[in-house]
């Protein structure tokens, strides 16, 4: 960490807004009504900043916003997954009425190609078409319509080709990129290979097609600037990153591209796609007018990035105990059509390949190809999902091979602080993974139909459900997960926040955005624990603030919140050495609560207004996480910072005749670090335990040929609240991370990893089938009959 103070500055929040700021200020950073003696500080339950909005139907999506002189964007797709654009004729679009400017791959000024990590994804298709729903067009008009049928009259002439849509047939197909169909290759080595243990159980599994499905479907408006730059308004997640995104494309200097966050309604990797910026980029410089894009649900289903869909091969040694010996895998990942953040779901999924548990010896071959399936990217959990699922059928495997109870299985390999990855680096965070599976199972379970015949029995196939009481089978399943926190393999995760105080007000400049993660609400407990200033007001996010990186992987509570703290403590020692130096004491003697300094003694008791006598007091500061380094050519490396983990007991009723599911309850128990904001932490593991189950028995976005299958919300089944089972969170462990700040530890996305594999383990239990596929099948979960 490191930083820098002073008195004065530039920053507040007149100054951080753009040509709509007024719009987004008042709506999603103003500092919400509260009660009197509100809840405030560190590890209290402080609302959701944005709360109000969301639930009173206000919060300002990016669709929501409007500028005098508007245009509105459409853009023409490819219908195919796979093929060779022969020719494309835009005259008859660009002489329709209304329509101020057609573009196309010719019309990009700068770099044709972009990408987060690989620079492989052309703005416009120019020569070949590589995923159904690539963008060929874009289209500007005075009415949506208008430029809806524009985008429709552009005429391309296409040469279909064979596309390629099986991974394992990548390896050897024509390339379909420049850069080859392997994105990259990961060989771990760990162990004697020539180990074998007593008992063998091998398993196939694979892992579908996941969509982030967000509430709202991306959206922005870009508006021209005097100095021949472009400002956009969007829902970015890393603002930075899509700035020199779009300044490379528009051939522009960076400080000329400005993008300002709107409301962002939650996001797990599908605001990193740059297919709205760019185009509306284009279509502003070219026309000198505000131009407003706001996708259909099938475009956004066609256009971002999916979970990758994985199939993955398992060989697990054990000795006749049960304790692990070996471990082989395959795991190959579908990217779709270009790189994206693939290379990293990949290091994550081979680094976890064997789960949270010691294995002395292990051995994982990593792929991730390119196809002409539609594109994947970071979806939360990436990588360490696919494996989860993996890994934990093979623990039921081993366990049903050996008689041995599934949890017991598990306990008797279970990883503890100081135990080592295959990748070679030693665990050195808290990893209390024996007190959270002991806290699952020995959970009581959920009383059976039979032993409460006063509730009403909800059977799998629901409230008018087919199926009869007596084909219900009830089944308990265990998954065990772990996901890294941070960027990984030598990212820099610096990121910079400024805290200023001004009368009885504090101000945070923070370019963190809040994606429904809580960090606007935490910053101001920060502030408020620090400063004891109760009105903390976060500014609206933009690129004329330093960057702080992407808001993925739990990082902004870690990086961003350690930079707010620290800033606030620097502004600290400012308001408080002239008083400690006035009466002869130490800063450390002095304490500030309920906007109130006193000392130790209570000689001194003022007010923080007092105090600062009409002065302004800021500080900027840095937090930056130690390093981390890639993984070598045999998979070694010390490539993350920290690791959280988390136990899912699932509990299923299963229709063993018609197959139909229901998750009736999950116990979780989950290391925490440290329990920050108890009433978000609690929704935030809800809510990833329920995205857990529709990856679990529902959500796959079905193609057929690369082309995708009914892409809307009638062929993408996302589970309900009649779906959502109950809920009982059983332990918090809050052993804290010493390099953290706070101690705290990532929760959003470990109840994700580990929640499908419990699913699929209680399915098991119940029919008695192998359950290697996700999401799970009607025929999967169908009970083989006696003697079949």
């Amino acid at each position: 960490m490191g930083g820098n103070a002073g008195a004065g500055g530039s920053g507040g929040p007149d100054d951080v807004t753009g040509v709509l700021g007024a719009l987004v200020t008042s709506s999603v950073t103003a500092p919400a009504p509260v009660p009197d003696g509100p809840p405030q500080g560190i590890g209290a339950s402080v609302p959701a900043a944005d709360a109000a909005a969301k639930t009173q139907g206000t919060f300002p999506y990016a669709a929501d916003l409007w500028a005098e002189g508007l245009l509105w964007a459409a853009v023409l797709r490819s219908p195919h997954p796979h093929a060779r654009i022969v020719s494309i004729d835009t005259a008859t679009a660009a002489a329709m009425p209304g329509v101020h400017a057609v573009v196309t791959h010719a019309d990009v000024p700068g770099d044709a190609a972009h990408g987060r990590r690989v620079a492989d994804r052309p703005v416009f298709a120019s020569d070949v078409v590589r995923h159904h729903g690539e963008p060929i067009a874009a289209v500007a008009a005075d009415h949506p319509d208008t430029a809806r049928l524009a985008a429709a009259a552009i005429a391309v002439e296409y040469e279909v080709l064979e596309p390629v849509t099986d991974p394992e047939l990548a390896f050897s197909a024509e390339p379909l990129h420049p850069d080859g169909n392997l994105i990259r290759h990961i060989p771990l080595r760990f162990g004697d290979p020539e180990v074998t243990g007593e008992v063998v159980v091998e398993g196939l599994y694979r892992i579908g097609r996941q969509d982030p499905a967000p509430i709202g479907a991306e959206a922005g408006l870009a508006v021209p600037r005097p100095d021949g730059g472009v400002e956009i308004y969007c829902a970015s997640t890393d603002p930075h990153a899509d700035r020199d995104l779009a300044a490379a494309c528009f051939a522009l200097e960076p400080e000329r591209v400005k993008i300002v966050v709107t409301g962002v309604p939650g996001a797990m990797g599908d605001r990193e796609d740059s297919g709205v910026q760019l185009p509306l980029g284009l279509l502003a410089l070219r026309t000198g007018h505000p131009v407003k894009l706001a996708a259909t649900r099938e475009e956004s289903f066609l256009s971002h990035a999916h979970r990758h869909p994985t199939l993955l091969r398992y060989r697990h040694h054990a000795d006749a105990e049960g304790k692990l010996v070996k471990v082989e895998a395959q795991i190959l990942m579908d990217a779709g059509a270009y790189a994206d953040s693939s290379s990293d779901a990949l290091a994550a999924a081979v680094a976890f390949a064997c789960g949270p548990y010691v294995v002395p010896h292990a051995f994982v071959e990593g792929w991730v190809v390119r196809t002409n399936n539609p594109p994947s990217g970071h979806v939360r959990g990436e990588g360490a999902m696919q494996v989860c699922a993996a890994y934990e059928g093979q623990m039921d495997k081993l366990a049903a091979r050996l008689g041995i109870d599934p949890a017991e299985l598990r306990m008797r390999n279970i990883m503890a602080t100081g135990d080592i990855l295959p990748t070679g680096q030693t665990v050195t965070c808290p990893a209390p993974v024996a007190e959270l599976l002991a806290a699952v199972r020995d959970f009581p379970l959920p009383a059976l139909p039979k032993d409460d015949p006063e509730e009403e029995w909800l059977l799998p196939g629901g409230l008018e459900g087919a199926g009869e009481p007596g084909a219900v089978r009830r089944g308990v399943g265990y998954g065990v997960g772990m996901v890294h926190m941070l960027g990984a393999e030598g990212a820099d995760e610096v990121s910079t926040a400024t805290v200023k105080v001004s009368g009885s007000v504090a101000t945070v400049i923070c370019a963190a955005v809040e994606t429904g993660q809580g960090f606007a609400t935490l910053a101001r407990q920060i502030v408020q624990e620090v400063l004891g200033i109760t009105d903390v007001y976060v500014a609206p996010v933009d690129t004329d603030q330093p960057p702080c990186g992407p808001a993925a992987h739990g990082r902004h509570t870690w990086v961003s919140g350690g930079a707010v703290e620290r800033a606030a403590r620097m502004v600290r020692t400012q308001l408080l050495q002239p008083l400690a130096a006035q009466f002869g004491m130490s800063t450390e003697l002095l304490t500030i609560a309920d906007g109130k300094i006193t000392s130790y003694d209570g000689v001194l008791s003022t007010t923080v207004a007092e105090a600062l006598d009409g002065k302004e007091l800021w500080a900027t500061a840095q937090c930056r996480p130690h390093p981390t380094e890639p993984l070598d050519e045999t998979g070694q490396g010390d490539a993350f910072v920290g690791i959280a983990f988390c136990a899912v007991r699932a509990v299923v009723d299963v229709d063993v005749e018609l197959g139909s599911v229901r998750v009736v309850e999950m116990a979780v128990a989950q290391d925490v670090g440290r329990v920050l904001n108890p009433a978000q932490a609690h929704a935030r593991i809800e809510a990833g335990l329920t995205q857990g189950l529709g990856a679990a028995l529902t959500e796959n976005l079905r193609t057929s040929a690369g082309q995708v299958r009914r892409p809307d919300f009638s062929g993408y089944a996302l589970p309900t609240s009649l779906d959502a089972p109950d809920i009982r969170i059983v332990k918090l462990v809050e052993e804290r991370d010493v390099v953290a700040p706070f101690g705290a530890k990532a929760i959003s996305a470990v109840p994700v990893v580990t929640s499908p594999a419990a699913i699929a383990s209680a399915v098991r239990a119940a029919t008695g089938r192998p359950v290697n596929r996700l999401p799970i099948r009607p025929q999967a979960a169908v009970a083989v009959p006696t003697g079949a």
